[in-house]
Parts: structure tokens; sequence; C-alpha cells
């Protein structure tokens, strides 16, 4: 478990990775480790289990890969050969966002759902006349998590 807290100044870069290194390896011993840290780079790539604490508060403790699962988000980001000026009504359900130039939509979906609806908007895209000339997805960062939840947090 890895609880996300303030961080410590002056923590020298090379004392740091060697502590990291000892770290993993008592993890890959199968010893329980609870640690602090604000880095949260190294809560991602290290911690089994995530808490958050925000002013004192611990707000959640979960496995990482299921709050990943159930608070991240995941976007599918077309670059489109033709720059919109706005979305077509038709399209309106996919609740998609144009880039400011116009030159890229954003669908945002929910990984959980049965279906995805990127199926569908493809088709509906194809049949409105909209080409793509590539196409990237992108997943929600452990950052992007902990930002929200302490965003929301009273």
């Amino acid at each position: 478990m890895l609880f996300l807290d303030e961080p410590t100044a002056g923590v020298d870069v090379e004392l740091r990775k060697d502590m990291w290194n000892v770290v993993r390896a008592l993890r890959a011993s199968g010893v329980t480790i609870i640690l602090t840290t604000h880095y949260i780079e190294e809560a991602e790539e290290m911690a089994d289990r995530i808490g958050i604490i925000n002013k004192g508060e611990l707000l959640l403790v979960e496995e990482k890969a299921e709050l990943m699962r159930k608070l991240g988000r995941k976007q599918l980001v077309l670059q489109l050969q033709s720059k919109l000026q706005s979305i077509p009504e038709t399209l309106s359900r996919y609740k998609l966002e144009l880039s400011p130039g116009g030159g890229e939509l954003t669908y945002t979906y929910d990984t959980r759902g049965e279906r995805t609806g990127i199926t569908g908007l493809l088709q509906d895209l194809a049949a409105a006349g909209i080409r793509f000339a590539d196409l990237k997805t992108s997943q929600s960062s452990l950052e992007d998590i902990f930002v929200g939840l302490v965003r929301s947090a009273p």
C-alpha cells in the first residue's frame, strides 16, 4: 500500500533511487510496505494499493487497478482530415469535444460499460462525411485521478 501525502524537502536524487531499489526488492520478496510519497509517478509504478490523503483526511484506500478502472477515463482523439467549424447535430449523443482549431475530435468513454460506443461513433462519422487522418487513445493517469479527488473533496 502506498499513501500520497506532503512532499519531503531536499531528498537527494541518488539516495531516492537507491531507496526505491531496496523497496522494489522487498516488495518482490513478498514484504508488505507502507510508504508515503508526493511523487505520483512512483505510486503509479510501484503500488498495489493506493491511499489518498488530503489535508490529513484519508479520502480512500483502493487497489490501484480497481481505482484506475473506477475513476479513470479513456479518450479517443481523432485527427481530422478537414477542419470542422462545429460538430454535426447527428453526433450529439457522443458528447464530442472539438479542439479550438477544429482539427481534432475527442470522445471520452467509459471502459466499464458493456460497449464503448467507438464502433457506432466511427460509423456515424463516416455517414456524416467526416474523415480522420489518425487516431490515438489515452487513459487518465493516477495523477489525473488524484487531482480530481483532491479538488472535489470538501
